[in-house]
């Protein structure tokens, strides 16, 4: 059962930040275990059993990674082929802030081609949920290209000129992050992105642009 991280786990990732290679990491191995693993794996496990609850038509899979790097995170996605875009529910945990949110990894041109086209013919669903996430926590980040595809309103200007979607909610590594009530607030915000993972999932069976 998820009881939240703990200072060490924070201390862990500083400490793997500073000294990133196999001989540190295996005098540590057990902290890395005791301390990030083990509660990463259980915070993964509870958020995606809620989820798959509440949404049982839709086919996930929990994935995660680590160790050798200085953050560590899951996502829940829909399986795909491996050069496959498609959008995840991501839980990210750094030495300095904690990050939950929704997007893609590194979207392809042609799924940001068939969201230009989306929002083009069909802006409407769109707006509807950039105007509730714009009252939320959450905030849209990702490359915008130098020059602009095109204008289509303050509101989804951004949306459309973009190489990559993420919308995501970073803070510090303090607080809630060291309770079980870390789980709460994670899934909270999975089920208030869960709109825009819907459409952004559904720009799949959309045709390309160019090949119409």
């Amino acid at each position: 059962m998820f009881q939240g991280f703990s200072q060490n786990a924070i201390d862990f990732l500083w400490g793997i930040s500073l000294n990133n290679e196999r001989g540190w990491f295996m005098a540590h191995k057990q902290d890395f275990t005791d301390y990030v693993d083990v509660p990463m794996r259980e915070l993964g496990k509870a958020v995606f059993s809620a989820l798959a609850e509440d949404y049982p038509k839709q086919d996930w899979r929990l994935h995660g990674r680590g160790p050798y790097k200085e953050h560590l995170w899951f996502t829940i996605e829909r399986p795909h082929e491996r050069f496959e875009s498609v959008p995840a529910l991501y839980f990210e945990l750094a030495p300095n802030y904690y990050s939950y949110g929704c997007g893609y990894w590194d979207a392809s041109p042609a799924t940001m081609a068939k969201l230009r086209r989306r929002i083009e013919t069909d802006p409407k669903r769109l707006e509807k949920l950039v105007r509730k996430l714009n009252k939320s926590r959450f905030t849209l980040s990702g490359e915008q290209f130098k020059r602009p595809k095109g204008d289509v309103g303050k509101l989804l200007n951004p949306w459309y000129n973009a190489k990559n979607i993420a919308v995501g909610y970073d803070d510090n590594p303090e607080g809630v992050l060291f309770t079980p009530e870390l789980k709460d607030e994670v899934l909270a915000g999975f089920r208030e992105l869960m709109g825009l993972y819907l459409y952004l999932d559904s720009l799949a069976g959309d045709p390309e642009p160019n090949k119409e």
